[in-house]
């Protein structure tokens, strides 16, 4: 035997040896496997409570990426609670509910449909099955974010308004009040504030995120063994865990646009002195050098960790539940 055909052999052994191990991996709910108005009711109300659960933190890093003097997220949060009670914590939940219907089912609708779409069409190309899946998890991410940014860019700017006034600066009564008030200041690009910001922050970033988690699945259910993904508590533990993996270096590569983005969103300055991309970086780094850029990291890392954990489990099992019958026999 040559050590071509030796070769050839090698090779078509260690294909056979990655199809058998995807084929044992826990099986895929695609977009064409998915009952729709099932699949966005119960993720309406799965992704609501979510929100809820996880909103305080988003205040807090909030607060301290605006507030000029440094300070820790304990004591902003002891600030918050000391000033307003528990209610200081959802200042802007309503508006922030408000547009979370219509940009999760913009963003599930445009992620499944751009997996689903670019996974077969890379398969028929002949590239393999590790590498179409990575692929086209990081093209959904990144059709993801594009369509939720259209909903979650003026939700953001409504949200944030509300989240860091208090009670003796109180400017706006409320998110449809704010809206106005947005709206007859500045016009609609008033309320799509940091949009470009956003996409450049958040395509990446999902692209990176989706491709990372389709990755670290693997990875993990090669150390843990993939016979034990039939498991329920087992599958939910990996996917977890893949994904607060994926969503704490998320946070931490997207931080300082983030920080810029959510100070040109809140800064509320006269219209001849908007602020623009570079006074606000130069305002950031006169105030605190770059590590002001990263203020709010323990909060947003920790939440965007935890928030990757209990949605992409939520997803993952809401796609199961709304998998029409016999997808899976």
């Amino acid at each position: 035997m040559s050590f071509v055909d030796m070769g050839e052999e090698g090779g078509a052994a260690a294909a056979a040896a990655a199809a058998e191990e995807i084929r044992r991996l826990p099986a895929e709910v695609n977009w064409e496997m998915l009952d729709k108005s099932r699949f966005f009711v119960l993720g309406a109300a799965l992704f609501s409570g979510v929100s809820a659960a996880l909103y305080p933190a988003v205040v807090v890093k909030t607060l301290l990426q605006v507030a000029p003097p440094p300070q820790g997220a304990t004591a902003t949060a002891a600030a918050i609670l000391r000033r307003d009670g528990l209610r200081g914590f959802y200042r802007g939940f309503g508006a922030s509910l408000a547009g979370t219907v219509p940009a999760r089912a913009l963003y599930m609708a445009a992620l499944e449909a751009t997996k689903s779409s670019v996974g077969s069409a890379a398969i028929s190309l002949g590239v393999s099955e590790p590498a179409a899946s990575a692929a086209a998890s990081a093209a959904g991410g990144v059709s993801a974010a594009i369509a939720a940014q259209v909903v979650w860019t003026p939700v953001d700017v409504i949200s944030q308004r509300l989240m860091v006034q208090t009670s003796s600066t109180c400017r706006y009564r409320g998110g449809v009040d704010a809206f106005k008030k947005i709206l007859l200041a500045d016009g609609v690009r008033g309320l799509y504030r940091g949009f470009g910001l956003s996409i450049v922050t958040y395509a990446p970033s999902n692209a990176v995120w989706w491709a990372s988690y389709a990755m670290a699945q693997r990875f993990i259910w090669r150390i843990v063994g993939a016979e034990r993904s039939e498991s329920y508590p087992s599958l939910m533990a990996v996917q977890g865990a893949s994904a607060a993996l994926a969503g704490g270096a998320s946070a931490l590569v997207t931080m300082p646009l983030d920080t810029v983005k959510t100070r040109i969103q809140v800064m509320e300055t006269e219209a001849a002195a908007r602020p623009t991309l570079k006074s606000t970086v130069r305002g950031l780094l006169k105030e605190g050098g770059w590590a002001a850029c990263y203020r709010g990291l323990g909060p947003r890392w920790g939440s965007m960790s935890l928030s990757a954990a209990t949605m992409v489990t939520t997803y993952e099992f809401l796609k199961r539940l709304s998998a029409k019958e016999g997808s899976f026999g």
